[in-house]
C-alpha cells in the first residue's frame, strides 16, 4: 500500500532535540542541503522533480522553539533557486526569508548558507522553493517546531506524530508550466492531488491510541477537504496557535495553510480511508491514504467519506469556529489571551483588492491596482545600500482606486510598532489565500459583499487565533489585525502560485529610521550580492 510511514514519538524528538536545551545558548542544528533534478513517476507518468538530498518531497526539519537552524544549501539545477520558511517569523531577520524582494537567488552550481532562529514560536509549517514555478516540481517539505520541555502543552503527549503534505500536482514540467504563465495564459487545472508526493501512502497505529497528524496544503492553487473515515479529528493547533479544541469530521485547509489535529484509533480494528480532495472545483479530485490498526486483518473499504455537500458558506462558518485557546500558552509561558488585541487602537486601515486584468496583451494580477514585477537587485539590499530606482513606495495605495492595473515593483511604508488593520476584498468569483511573512496576525472578520467600516462590529476582538495565511471566500473580505513588530521588509502575496507569479503581491517595509540591533539584525557577512549591489560592501 506504498510506503509505510514509521512512528515516531513526540518525546523521543524532544530528547533528541532538547538534550542540549540545559546550555545557555540554545542548540544550533547543521545541516547541508544538496538540490537536485531527479524523476519520479508520481501520477503514472515520468517525471522531472526537484530533490533535496535525493529526497521528494524535502527532509523533514524537526526542531524545538528557540533552536538555531544552520543550513547549508547547494544548488545543482540549471537555474537560480531559493528556499523560504513557510510561517517562520525570522525575527529581526529577514535578510533570511528566501524570496526575492530579501535574497539573491542561489546560482547554479553554487550555494548559500541560511542562518535563522525558530524564535519563541512552535506548531506545523512548511518550506518551498520561493521563485520561478520550481514548487510546481517539487522541493518543499515540512518544518515541525516542538515545544520546549519546560514549557506545557495544553493535550497529552500524542503516541505518534504523522506529517502529511498535501497538494494539487501536475504531470506538466515546471519549464513548461512557467512558459505557460510567461506566454499570458493561465494554467490547465492541476492532474491530480498527493499526499507526502505520492498517490499512495500508510499511516500506522495502535489501537486506542492517539496520534497527531499535521496537515499542510503544499500545492499551487486547490483548497482542500481532508478527512478520515470513521473517525473525527480534534483540532488543537494552527499556524503556531493553540485553539479551542473541537472535533470535526472533515477540514477545509487552503492553499498554503497548515492545521494540526488529534485523533484516536478507537474503533473496530481495521484499515480506514484518508481523504483529501479538492474544494470549489467542477472537477474534484481525490487523493487516499490508509490509515491502518497494527491489529488490522481487514483491508480498507467501502465508499470514500464525502466531503462537505455545502461551499462557501458553510466552510467560512467553520473557519469561525477557530478560536485562540485563551488560557494555554504557546511557545512561551504567558497565556495566549494575556495579548488583549482587541483593546488596541489600530494606527492604519489598508484595503487591498485583487483584480484580473490584461497588461500589454497577457494575463496579469494585481493588488490595488499594481502589478508586482520583480527587481534585479532585492528591495532589502536596495534599501540597505540606499540604492535608487529599484522599488516604488508611491505605486501601490492603501485602498483600491478602481483604476487600470500597471506594473511595478511596489512596496508599502509602514513604520515599526504600528498596529494595523488590513482588509482583503476579493471581488472576483475565485477563491483567494493571503501570506505575510515575518509574522502571524488576528484573522478577526469573515463576510460576503463589500467590507465597509460598519463591519468592524462583527469582528471577534476576544479569541481570535493567529496564523500566517488566511483565506478569502469569492465575492467576500476577510480582516486581519496586524503588530509590526517585526522590523524588515516583508512580502504579502498571493498563497496561489500563479496569481503570486503574475502580480499579486507586494512588499511591507516596516521601519524605524534608528538602526539598532534590539530592532534588526546586521546584514549576514556571507549574503549574496546581485543586481545593483553587485561591489558593496558589508
Amino acid at each position: 500500500m506504498g510506503k509505510a510511514v514509521m512512528l515516531h514519538l513526540v518525546f523521543g524528538v524532544l530528547a533528541l532535540l532538547g538534550v542540549s536545551m540545559v546550555n545557555a545558548e540554545d542548540p544550533y542544528l547543521y545541516y547541508t542541503w544538496t538540490v537536485t533534478y531527479g524523476t519520479r513517476s508520481i501520477l503514472g507518468v515520468p517525471q522531472q522533480v526537484i530533490l533535496i538530498n535525493g529526497q521528494f518531497p524535502g527532509p523533514k526539519l524537526d526542531v524545538v522553539t528557540n533552536n538555531n537552524i544552520i543550513l547549508n544549501l547547494i544548488n545543482k539545477l540549471d537555474q537560480p533557486f531559493l528556499l523560504t520558511w513557510n510561517g517562520i517569523k525570522q525575527r529581526k531577520n529577514s535578510w533570511q526569508d528566501g524570496v526575492l524582494g530579501t535574497n539573491c537567488p542561489i546560482p547554479p552550481n553554487s550555494n548559500y548558507t541560511y542562518k535563522f532562529q525558530a524564535k519563541d514560536q512552535i506548531g506545523s509549517y512548511t518550506y518551498f522553493p520561493s521563485i520561478l514555478m520550481h514548487r510546481a516540481a517539487g522541493g518543499f517539505g515540512a518544518l515541525n517546531i516542538y515545544h520546549r520541555s519546560v514549557i506545557p502543552i495544553p493535550y497529552a503527549n500524542p503516541d505518534g506524530d504523522f506529517t502529511l503534505l498535501v497538494g494539487d500536482w501536475y504531470k506538466t514540467n515546471h519549464k513548461r508550466l512557467q512558459q505557460t504563465l510567461d506566454s499570458g495564459k493561465s494554467l490547465p487545472f492541476p492532474n491530480g492531488v498527493l499526499i507526502n508526493g505520492q498517490t499512495q501512502n500508510t499511516f500506522s497505529g495502535d489501537q486506542g491510541k492517539t496520534y497527531m497528524f499535521r496537515i499542510s496544503n503544499v500545492g499551487l492553487s486547490t483548497s482542500l477537504n481532508f478527512r478520515i473515515q470513521g473517525h473525527t479529528m480534534k483540532l488543537v493547533e494552527v499556524e503556531g496557535s493553540h485553539v479551542i479544541q473541537n472535533f470535526y469530521d472533515s477540514l477545509d485547509v487552503h492553499v498554503g495553510q497548515s492545521v494540526t489535529v488529534l485523533v484516536t484509533l478507537n474503533q473496530p480494528p481495521k484499515d480506514y480511508y484518508i481523504v483529501a480532495s479538492t474544494r470549489f472545483t467542477r472537477t474534484v479530485l481525490t487523493a487516499t491514504a490508509v490509515l491502518h490498526y497494527t491489529n488490522s486483518h481487514t483491508l480498507v473499504s467501502g465508499p470514500l467519506p464525502a466531503a462537505p455537500a455545502y461551499q462557501f458558506h458553510w466552510s467560512m462558518q467553520q473557519a469561525r469556529t477557530y478560536r485562540w485557546n485563551l488560557t494555554s500558552n504557546a511557545a512561551r509561558p504567558n497565556p495566549q489571551g494575556s495579548y488583549h488585541y482587541g483593546k488596541i487602537t489600530t494606527t492604519k486601515t489598508i484595503v487591498l483588492a485583487n483584480s484580473v486584468s490584461s497588461i500589454n496583451g497577457k494575463l496579469r494580477y494585481a493588488v490595488n491596482g499594481a502589478s508586482y514585477v520583480n527587481a534585479n537587485t532585492p528591495l532589502k539590499l536596495a534599501d540597505y545600500f540606499s540604492i535608487p530606482g529599484v522599488f516604488s513606495m508611491s505605486s501601490i495605495q492603501d485602498l483600491p482606486s478602481g483604476g487600470a492595473a500597471t506594473l511595478a515593483t511596489s512596496v508599502m511604508p509602514t513604520s515599526l510598532h504600528d498596529f494595523i488593520e488590513v482588509v482583503f476584498q476579493n471581488n472576483e468569483n475565485t477563491m483567494q489565500s493571503w501570506h505575510l511573512d515575518g509574522y502571524d496576525f488576528w484573522v478577526v472578520g469573515f463576510g460576503s459583499g463589500q467590507w465597509t467600516p460598519k463591519k468592524r462590529k462583527t469582528y471577534n476582538l476576544v479569541d481570535a487565533l493567529t496564523r500566517h495565511t488566511t483565506q478569502v471566500y469569492p465575492n467576500s473580505w476577510t480582516a486581519i489585525l496586524v503588530s509590526l513588530d517585526n522590523q524588515g521588509m516583508w512580502n504579502l502575496r498571493s498563497a496561489i502560485w500563479e496569481r503570486q507569479y503574475l502580480g499579486q503581491q507586494f512588499y511591507l517595509r516596516v521601519w524605524t529610521p534608528v538602526r539598532s540591533l534590539s530592532t534588526e539584525y546586521n546584514i549576514p557577512s556571507n549574503f549574496l550580492l546581485c543586481g545593483k549591489a553587485v561591489g558593496r560592501h558589508h
